[in-house]
């Protein structure tokens, strides 16, 4: 899992929030799939559309040895995010850090972040669910950080 050094170690409270979050994307995707219930506009007049701003966060590290080189991230990006979320994304290198769940040390590890502006809907939360798996499954990862905002954006 990749967490910054400056989250909660409390798995309880960790756990709690990722249920807390997947019930609110759950209740947002049934109310927007609803006929008849209009999205809200940006507050305050702001310019643009209701969406939503969501960073995925894809450790290098391989469990057991080795790092996710560029050529094997490239050809992830292009076959498993792309083809999701043609509209646009960008990709940032980072460090992050995650407290390993058996022994409570620290591991530090080259980073990969997607950051992806997107209309809210359960549809979307499906995709960003099947990257996630997609990485965990191919590259022998224990998590895909996911977090998400709500944002008004325009193009």
């Amino acid at each position: 899992m990749l967490v910054f050094s400056h989250v909660a170690a409390n798995q309880g409270n960790i756990m709690r929030i990722r249920k807390t979050r997947m019930h609110s994307w759950l209740l947002l995707g049934l109310l927007l799939a609803l006929p008849g219930v209009a999205r809200a506009d940006c507050p305050g007049g702001l310019p643009g559309d209701p969406a939503v701003t969501v960073q995925l966060f894809f450790g290098r590290n391989i469990k057991g040895g080795g790092t996710v080189d560029e050529a094997a991230w490239k050809d992830f990006l292009a076959v498993s995010v792309t083809p999701r979320f043609p509209a646009g994304l960008t990709v940032l290198d980072g460090y992050g850090q995650w407290r390993q769940r058996a022994t409570g040390r620290v591991i530090a590890e080259p980073s990969t972040i997607v950051l992806i502006v997107t209309e809210p809907s359960s549809e979307n939360w499906a995709k960003f669910q099947a990257v996630r798996d997609d990485y965990k499954k191919r590259f022998s990862q224990e998590s895909v950080g996911l977090v998400s905002n709500q944002a008004c954006a325009s193009w």
